[in-house]
C-alpha cells in the first residue's frame, strides 16, 4: 500500500519532468446545484497538486438516491449549471460519463471508463475529509484504490486517518452546501455569492427549487 509520501513523490517528479503522463483531479457529484464551494475546493486542490486539470462528474442518479427524500433536478440543469460555473476557469472541464452511461452512478464503474479510454492519465478522485471514513463501503474499494489516488479535502472535526492512502489537502472552510442554497431559494433568502451569478441568474430563469 502506497504511502502519502510516496504519492506525493510520484505526482511531483512526474509532472515536473517531460514524461507524457497527464495528472486529472475528479469532482463528482451530483451538483444540485453546484455552488462556490465546489469550485474553491478544486482551485485549490489543481494549485495544490500541481494537476493538469479538473473534471466536474456530474452523477445520472447518485448512488444514495434511493435513500434521499430530495430528488435531483433534471440533469439537464444540472450540467448547464456546471457548464457556467466554470466557463471562465481554462483548467476545469465539465465530464459526462456518468450522465451519458445512465443509470446509478458508481465510482469504481466511472474510474474503469476513464482509465480505458485514457490510459496516459493519472486520476485523482476528491472526496471530503467527512466521506473517508465511509470509504471501506465503497464498492470494489481495494480495486479503486489501484486505478486512481484519494485526495481527502480537510474538514473540521474530522480526524486525518485512514486505511487506505490518502493524500489530504487543506481548502478554506465555506460553510455552503446544495441543501443549504434549495432551502434559501424556497424560503425566498437570497442566494447572491453562494453560487456563481451566472447559476443565480440561470436558477432565477428556470424557476427552479421553488
Amino acid at each position: 500500500m502506497r504511502t502519502k509520501k510516496q504519492i506525493l513523490t510520484k505526482v511531483q517528479t512526474e509532472i515536473k519532468s517531460n514524461q507524457p503522463k497527464r495528472h486529472v483531479g475528479i469532482l463528482g457529484g451530483t451538483f444540485n446545484p453546484i455552488h462556490t464551494g465546489h469550485l474553491v475546493i478544486a482551485e485549490q486542490v489543481f494549485q495544490q497538486l500541481h494537476l493538469s486539470k479538473i473534471l466536474f462528474l456530474p452523477d445520472k442518479i447518485p448512488p444514495h438516491h434511493g435513500v434521499s427524500k430530495h430528488k435531483p433536478i433534471d440533469s439537464n440543469d444540472r450540467i448547464e449549471m456546471v457548464k457556467l460555473a466554470i466557463e471562465d476557469n481554462m483548467h476545469f472541464d465539465l465530464d459526462l460519463t456518468d450522465v451519458n452511461r445512465g443509470g446509478v452512478s458508481y465510482t469504481y464503474e466511472t474510474v474503469k471508463i476513464l482509465k480505458e479510454c485514457n490510459p496516459d492519465t493519472e486520476y485523482y478522485f476528491i472526496i471530503g475529509g467527512d466521506m473517508v471514513r465511509n470509504l471501506p463501503e465503497w464498492a470494489h474499494i481495494d480495486d479503486l484504490m489501484q486505478m486512481v489516488h484519494f485526495v481527502g479535502v480537510c474538514r473540521k472535526g474530522f480526524e486525518k486517518s485512514s486505511q487506505y492512502p490518502i493524500i489530504w489537502v487543506n481548502t478554506p472552510e465555506l460553510e455552503i452546501s446544495s441543501s443549504m442554497i434549495r432551502k434559501s431559494i424556497r424560503t425566498g433568502k437570497s442566494i447572491k455569492y453562494l453560487v456563481p451569478k451566472s447559476v443565480e441568474s440561470y436558477i432565477e430563469d428556470k424557476g427552479l427549487y421553488q
